[in-house]
């Protein structure tokens, strides 16, 4: 399964009010695994950021200056999406601020949604959190995901960031302890994206069975035996 982690930079909150995409960042996932494949690309809007949008991600004016029109770029994304899984916190956000981009560029392109199914991880967030905070940040805290280098917002960063989180919330296991998951968020990865853990962490704990629970076992087992005969072959 090919899945696009996804986030986007914009020059303000409203499509709707002329505000554009300045940058674009995705990962690819393979079968849960990171592959190393991304996407990124900062986009000149040809209009002004916000001042309070700069304030967020830093992007300034004079950075975009240069860099190439949506037009130049969106063969290529969509080449790069088409047929995955699109993976966005707060999906409604970009994937508005994709299809107007679409629609400006060629009403005949259609929507994002026509060459992906998309993940909402926030609408999942808040069904496996409810009342909790459910922000990328809150759940790095939650999921131990170490964010760090996130003192500015970035789309190929918080793509890479969430990936992880996604990761986190969908892997199932739910019975490390604390120490044992702070050392796997923590983890660098190889080359191949596997995490690796230290050589000298602490050791997972086992639960071994207590005497009664063992006999309460081997009452149940024998009530098997009785009732299937030679059949219970682990006996």
């Amino acid at each position: 399964m090919r899945q696009i982690v996804l986030d986007t930079e914009t020059t303000g909150l409203e499509p709707s009010r002329g505000h554009k995409i300045i940058e674009i960042g995705c990962v690819e996932l393979v079968n849960r695994r990171l592959t190393g494949n991304h996407y990124h690309v900062y986009i000149n809007p040809q209009r002004e950021v916000d001042d309070g949008a700069i304030e967020v991600h830093g992007i300034t004016n004079e950075f975009l200056a240069d860099k190439p029109l949506f037009q130049d770029v969106v063969k290529d994304f969509i080449e790069f999406v088409k047929g995955a899984e699109l993976i966005i916190h707060n999906a409604p956000f970009d994937v508005g601020f994709i299809n107007h981009e679409f629609k400006a560029y060629d009403p005949n392109l259609g929507k994002i949604e026509d060459y992906c199914s998309i993940l909402d991880t926030l609408v999942l967030a808040r069904q496996m959190h409810p009342g909790q905070k459910n922000s990328l940040d809150a759940l790095c805290k939650r999921y131990f995901i170490d964010n760090s280098q996130r003192d500015l917002h970035g789309a190929l960063l918080d793509s890479e960031i969430l990936a992880d989180v996604y990761l986190a919330m969908t892997g199932g296991q739910v019975d490390l302890t604390l120490t044992q998951r702070q050392d796997y968020f923590s983890a660098k990865r190889d080359e191949d994206g596997v995490r690796r853990l230290p050589q000298n962490r602490q050791p997972f704990k086992v639960l071994k069975a207590n005497e009664s629970e063992i006999e309460a076992h081997e009452a149940y087992l024998e009530k098997m035996r009785e009732t299937c005969g030679d059949k219970l072959v682990w006996h």
